[in-house]
């Protein structure tokens, strides 16, 4: 399924109570892999890099709009269910799931330890769709067995929640979409954004939930047309992962 959008809204900027954002370039919109920064803001109001760069993967059919707290009403491809594409926009950053009972030393941000019992909804028919449930093993539903998150999968030990069709969720919107650990050097994902363990740990232990850290996510182009006037770090301060 393809679903395009031709007219766009005013869109407010990003708020002022976000302090700490992840920005990830894509060279198009059908790239499956980029650069990646953490950027904080002072009480200057001005943005400083003090994360990255970070090589990261996207979907393996590159980019479309998805649905956060910018970029909803942007003309052009959207995200669905299955498509292969990693949403575009700006998106709250959720909580942490991980196997662990703890995070990594030095990490303070919300986390949930991911049972046998744990579930993500990603079919568009049921109310849990794009959401984190919690099932009675005793009695469990017939789809919990291909949504269960506990796999005890490396690339899954955290999953850090990109809140993309979260607020709420629609059927057929694309659902769990997160930063998670690569499965390769240059294998691409379903949606997600990917990186090395390590890099993933480091964003985990950057994270600080009172600075309301956020994700933006954009084909390089059109980070430099949409930045000013979304309140977004200037793309000077991105030359370390703008596409040569």
């Amino acid at each position: 399924m393809i679903v395009t959008v031709s007219a766009t809204n005013a869109q407010k900027p990003l708020s002022p109570e976000v302090r700490q954002l992840i920005v990830s370039v894509a060279p198009g919109w059908n790239a499956s892999s980029g650069r990646m920064l953490g950027l904080e803001r002072g009480p200057d109001a001005r943005w400083k890099v003090t994360l990255g760069p970070v090589p990261v993967l996207f979907g393996k059919n590159g980019l479309a709009w998805g649905r956060g707290v910018i970029g909803v009403d942007e003309p052009g491809l959207r995200k669905v269910e299955h498509d292969g594409r990693a949403p575009a926009g700006v998106f709250k950053i959720g909580t942490i799931y991980t196997y662990d009972n703890a995070l990594p030393p030095g990490a303070d941000y919300p986390f949930h330890t991911v049972t046998d019992g744990d579930a993500w909804g990603d079919d568009p028919k049921l109310p849990e769709y794009n959401r984190h449930v919690a099932i009675d093993l005793k009695n469990p539903p017939p789809w919990f067995d291909k949504q269960k998150m506990r796999h005890n999968d490396f690339a899954y030990r955290w999953l850090v929640e990109i809140r993309h069709n979260s607020d709420p969720p629609v059927p057929g919107m694309g659902s769990a979409i997160f930063f998670h650990i690569r499965r390769g050097e240059t294998r691409p994902t379903s949606g997600c954004t990917t990186m090395a363990r390590g890099d993933l740990v480091s964003v985990i232990q950057w994270l600080k939930p009172a600075e309301h850290p956020h994700y933006t996510l954009l084909p390089w182009n059109e980070y430099r047309h949409h930045w000013e006037a979304w309140g977004l770090p200037n793309p000077d301060l991105l030359h370390s992962i703008a596409p040569e």
